[in-house]
């Protein structure tokens, strides 16, 4: 039996930071992975998902650029998504060896790798490690961390299982790009693969339960929207899908949608199921010590994620917050001074930026329009047009807004979205601008031709008519 201060059951965002505050702090760390090291970012989401984003927009620009820019005359090729996939592959590899690998090395901790299973009691709970050749390793600890993660999850509906469906992971995979592609769902993995595949060729057709985008500001879902439509890809909104079947002697999928009260059929090469995520959790043997889960799999845990076991904690998406890796990251740091330090830390997330990477970005920060309304403050905000940003006019992109919601009582900025270029920068930016009044943004320092100037511009549209100022007024 092995004997640590703390075991990690995963190696994403949450275990390496809470083993790098572990570690720090002169504790022994054991980190127990069964799949591939590194976890979901580097592997399978983050990493890859924008390397392949970055990819369509360098094939995009090249077809688009010539009716942007006069006297530009360029064009795109086909793609051969195979060798795409492999440099970006060979990307993940380098990152995994550099960043996960070798900084476990530099630290110290032991790697295990294998199936991790709780057993014993909810009092003296012990991990049972069962390797690739069937070796099981008992390890104890003083505390636990569950970061296993999330994975992607497919609805039941009808005939999925059975038509070969794609996830966010395997669509990163394909040898070739489909002609024609379905893509179910409307959030942020649905729309930046969606407008990837656009990109690099496919026909695609979004099937949206509501909208896009739809815990966003309705202005988010019409712009990008837009956008979307002028790249050829169509978005049905408020689609029910009833059934999916495959057409043997076509080779395509159907998809069975209720829409405006009518059946439709659509049709594709390949279809992507976007739909969300569900945390990871089965095959840990969590009642046995007294550790409960939620509605979806998620570890219930407490403001300082402590499990229903005190021994046993719990970090990233297999809690069920936000599922971002840089929350994960501050979770795995919280967990670790709240069981060796007792610091009693909860995460705040007043000031948590979000970001998606379609083209234009959707960066946002603070609350909605929604969400002011809804928690009973009295509403003010203005949405700026990108055609008022100099940054967008020079870019020769004006798609977009920045859309700014105060307190009408205060003055005080309370939300912040933008969707443009770099609006996950204007969204970082907004991080350090949430409690301040619009006057003081709009009387701060902001230089000219960059696109964080629109959040000067946008503030003061509260008091001033801005189509009536000079470039840099």
């Amino acid at each position: 039996m092995s004997k640590v201060d703390l075991a990690i059951i995963g190696s994403g965002g949450a275990a390496f930071a809470a083993a790098i505050r572990a570690s720090g702090l002169g504790r022994s760390v054991v980190m127990i992975e069964r799949g591939t090291f590194g976890g979901t970012c580097v592997n399978t989401g983050c990493v890859p998902s924008k390397a392949l984003i970055a990819a369509g927009q360098a094939r995009h620009v090249a077809a688009d650029a010539g009716t942007r820019f006069p006297g530009i005359a360029t064009s795109a090729g086909p793609v051969d998504l195979a060798a795409l996939v492999a440099g970006t592959q060979d990307l993940v590899e380098e990152l995994r060896a550099e960043k996960y690998a070798a900084v476990a090395k530099a630290h110290g901790w032991r790697v295990m790798h294998g199936q991790a299973t709780f057993a014993g009691t909810p009092q003296t709970p012990v991990l049972q490690v069962t390797g690739p050749e069937g070796r099981v390793e008992v390890v104890e600890a003083a505390h636990y961390l569950i970061a296993t993660g999330a994975r992607a999850w497919a609805p039941p509906i009808e005939g999925l299982a059975d038509v070969g469906y794609l996830t966010s992971t395997t669509a990163m995979g394909l040898s070739h790009v489909p002609d024609s592609l379905l893509v179910l769902g409307g959030g942020y993995v649905a729309m930046e693969l969606a407008q990837v595949f656009a990109r690099l060729g496919s026909s695609v057709t979004m099937l949206v339960r509501s909208r896009l985008a739809s815990k966003e500001e309705p202005e988010v879902s019409t712009a990008l929207e837009a956008v979307f439509a002028d790249e050829g890809i169509r978005v049905v909104r408020r689609a029910r899908i009833q059934a999916v079947t495959r057409d043997q002697l076509a080779g395509q999928v159907v998809a069975t949608a209720t829409v405006g009260g009518a059946v439709q059929q659509y049709r594709a090469d390949q279809i992507l199921v976007a739909m969300g995520r569900r945390p990871v959790t089965e095959g840990l043997n969590l009642t046995a010590i007294g550790v409960k889960t939620g509605s979806v799999g998620e570890v219930t845990v407490t403001d300082w994620f402590q499990s229903t076991n005190p021994r046993v904690w719990a970090a990233g998406d297999v809690t069920g917050h936000p599922e971002f890796v840089y929350v994960a990251a501050r979770h795995g740091q919280i967990v670790v001074d709240n069981a060796f330090n007792h610091a009693d830390r909860p995460v705040d997330y007043t000031h948590l930026p979000r970001v998606t990477f379609t083209s234009p970005a959707v960066g946002a920060v603070g609350m909605t329009e929604a969400q002011v309304v809804a928690a009973g403050i009295r509403c003010d905000c203005r949405v700026l047009p990108l055609s008022q940003v100099p940054r967008a006019l020079v870019n020769r992109d004006t798609r977009g807004f920045i859309k700014i919601v105060i307190d009408a009582d205060t003055q005080r900025i309370l939300g912040i979205t933008a969707v443009a270029v770099d609006a996950g920068e204007l969204a970082a930016t907004g991080v350090h601008l949430l409690g301040t009044t619009i006057t003081e943004v709009a009387d701060s320092w902001a230089p000219y031709l960059t696109m964080t100037e629109g959040l000067r511009i946008a503030a003061k549209s509260f008091t001033t008519d801005v189509s009536l100022l000079s470039c840099c007024a």
